[in-house]
């Protein structure tokens, strides 16, 4: 049986990830928009990467997180080119669930801001339930 209480994930773990805003990134290429500016949908993978990243060289073999809510805001645009770093700090752990304070920036200041929530899972139980 799967049990959190192995698992050493604490308030506190933080992670970065950088990206150079390309074509490929744009609300056009996501389909979100009709602007060649990073799109907010690239923005939230980012952050939920950098959340990822934060607690997972803490998690036991066969264990893994999800996302189950996003809360964003995309506060202000960035052109293609544009150099971002995303920043995911996990704040509270509250049973499986982890709650993670996100924000994004390029070099003019703060692009986004907001929670992110993920679940610890075990891998195998997780999947058993796509069957």
């Amino acid at each position: 049986m799967f049990t959190v209480s192995v698992v050493p994930v604490r308030p506190g773990l933080s992670a970065s990830v950088e990206l150079t805003v390309s074509e490929s990134d744009t609300a056009i290429a996501f389909r979100s928009g009709d602007v060649p500016v990073l799109a907010t949908p690239r923005i939230i993978a980012l952050l939920e990467e950098a959340a990822v990243l934060a607690v997972h060289s803490e998690l036991e073999p066969g264990s893994s997180t999800v996302g189950v809510r996003v809360q964003i805001e995309h506060i202000s645009p960035t052109a293609v080119g544009g150099q971002i770093t995303a920043e995911a700090h996990l704040e509270k752990v509250e049973g499986r669930r982890l709650i993670f304070h996100v924000s994004a920036r390029d070099e003019r200041g703060l692009i986004a801001a907001g929670k992110v929530t993920r679940v610890l899972i075990n891998i195998e139980r997780f999947l058993e339930k796509t069957r």
